[in-house]
């Protein structure tokens, strides 16, 4: 038996994955299902590129409806009220030793994450190695490209 991972999101991030799955329910499906029956319409399916293509879309459409409604019944929504140590729905600010430069992050589960909006996963080197952590520790991040030490400045 497969093991059921859970899925950590905030609030705004389990509303999103709710929207997306009505849009793609009430919209996208009937959509591609009346695209699939004018396909059909036309005659040979076996050289009918219309219908292909529509096929491949529902197959997609209905994959991310799998997976959607998996992430719906396994979430575990982050509280994100103040904490001075690390954990999911933290804002950290952190230093890399020897460096004068600040980085701020907000730690987001794996789903969330989004590195353009300075959102890191929970399952990143950098999250794993400040979990639990407070104001003012230095860690040792053991990543793919070797060890490093970064201070924690701040935690929100």
């Amino acid at each position: 038996m497969a093991e059921k991972k859970e899925v950590f999101l905030t609030a705004k991030g389990f509303t999103e994955i709710e929207e997306e799955l009505d849009e793609l329910k009430r919209v996208k499906r009937p959509e591609v299902i009346n695209a699939i029956k004018e396909a059909r319409a036309l005659g040979d399916l076996s050289e009918n590129a219309e219908y292909h293509s529509a096929r491949e879309e529902q197959a997609i459409i209905e994959g991310r409806i799998q997976e959607l409604e998996y992430m719906i019944d396994h979430a575990v929504i982050i509280n994100e009220e103040a904490s001075d140590k690390v954990r999911i729905g933290s804002t950290i600010v952190i230093k890399y030793v020897g460096e004068e430069d600040t980085e701020e992050y907000k730690i987001v589960g794996s789903t969330e994450a989004d590195p353009f909006e300075d959102k890191i996963s929970n399952e990143s080197p950098i999250a794993k190695a400040l979990m639990g952590k407070k104001k003012g520790d230095i860690v040792t991040v053991e990543s793919p490209n070797g060890k490093y030490d970064i201070e924690l400045i701040n935690v929100k």
